[in-house]
């Protein structure tokens, strides 16, 4: 849905307007110049730098093209700034060592004005999502799906555009998280703005995990934050009768519907709308929160990050009045955050224990995705040591 905010620019002797779109929440650009394939890598760079947005009027296969050097410019540090940095290693010893923290939130800050500078660089769409620049893809039906129906024409960066494109081809292809009993691949269908199951090592946990034998006398689960739906799915593969889920966010409500409907698993699933937990209790409640306890920068990333482990500590704290006698908790969690020094172990485990609630055991996996063995990676130290675990929890 577009927000009721306009961009303004000129474009020769005419002041022209359009409704600005940024799922990130950036507000509109105050400067803004119109550009073509005449503009340079260098210029285009110089002026994303100073704050000036550039509205693209050339080829967009030219425009996909300039992102791509604005990143070769942003990722490869000048020749100037390699100097300064072995200036700094010289004198390292005489400097406090960084924290983990410290790291951490140069990284963020790093990929922040990354971001910013990349979203520089502006497509102007039409009301039925069209795109009137030369070789244009047809890229109408991704822009639906993300943005719905509009009824004006809208700017939106060059990035966000064509991360709509990546995850339109994720719903139109499907991700496979498992396989079924006849061997064949079981696929979610991501919709953009809902987080997509891409590491595989906690569907696995939830795949092997021993089922509590509260489910034989009544076989009921909760999964609380449903996302694409696939913790909800492998439950019901692996034969809960009743799971009830639930999510706060629209996006995922519709994606899991889908994904569910797709499955033909209706009769076992039912998505509910609520805030963490359904009525009633159930045998099993699962949940995989937000793994790093800061702030999300943007809407898109409710799903990575949880401000004061939030949704953490309301999951604990709402276990005992939910959980069937002898009922069982899943909690899936990474502790990532424990190695960015952003929360304790001690930490978690006194969350666990005012909850009332007893560690019956834990289950540990090792990350399989690339940036775990990405030694150039600002934050290699910590993924490299991740563990994702799930805590087997039930009520004292």
């Amino acid at each position: 849905m577009m927000r009721d905010v306009s961009i303004h620019w000129e474009e020769g002797v005419q002041s022209c307007s359009a409704v600005w779109h940024s799922e990130n929440g950036i507000a509109a650009h105050k400067k803004v110049v119109t550009a073509d394939d005449t503009l340079t890598a260098d210029d285009a760079y110089h002026l994303a730098c100073e704050g000036t947005a550039i509205l693209w009027r050339g080829d967009f296969q030219n425009a996909r093209q300039l992102l791509q050097a604005l990143v070769r410019r942003i990722d490869k540090p000048s020749k100037k700034s390699k100097r300064a940095s072995k200036r700094v290693d010289k004198s390292a010893d005489a400097t406090p060592k960084k924290t983990a923290k410290d790291i951490f939130n140069q990284h963020r800050l790093i990929q922040s004005q990354r971001a910013r500078i990349l979203g520089m660089l502006l497509i102007q769409c039409n009301a039925d999502h069209s795109i009137s620049l030369r070789r244009a893809p047809d890229l109408s039906q991704a822009c639906l799906e993300a943005y719905g129906p509009v009824t004006q024409s809208y700017v939106v960066s060059l990035r966000e555009l064509l991360g709509v494109v990546s995850v339109h081809e994720w719903r139109k292809n499907g991700l496979p998280i498992l396989a079924d009993e006849n061997g064949e691949p079981v696929f979610v269908h991501p919709h953009y703005g809902v987080f997509s199951p891409v590491r595989g090592e906690y569907i696995e946990l939830v795949c092997n995990a021993p089922l509590p034998k509260a489910l034989d006398a009544e076989s009921t689960a909760f999964d609380i934050g449903v996302g694409t739906g696939v913790l909800s799915i492998i439950l019901a593969m692996r034969n809960i009768k009743k799971i009830v889920a639930t999510d706060q966010d629209d996006r995922a409500l519709t994606c899991a519907k889908e994904n569910i409907a797709l499955l033909n698993l209706g009769s076992q699933i039912e998505i509910v709308k609520a805030n963490l937990f359904p009525a009633g209790k159930a045998a099993l409640i699962v949940c995989n929160p937000p793994w790093v306890p800061a702030r999300p920068s943007s809407t898109l990333e409710h799903a990575v990050y949880d401000p004061d482990s939030q949704m953490l500590k309301g999951f604990l704290a709402g276990l005992k009045n939910h959980l069937l006698p002898q009922g069982e908790a899943w909690l899936i969690l990474s502790d990532l955050a424990e190695h960015l020094e952003l929360r304790t172990r001690q930490e978690l485990l006194s969350w666990i224990e005012a909850a009332g609630l007893l560690v019956l055991g834990r289950i540990d996996t090792k990350p399989k995705h690339s940036k775990a063995f990405d030694d150039s990676d600002s934050l290699h130290f910590a993924r490299a040591a991740e563990i994702t675990s799930l805590w087997r929890l039930k009520a004292i």
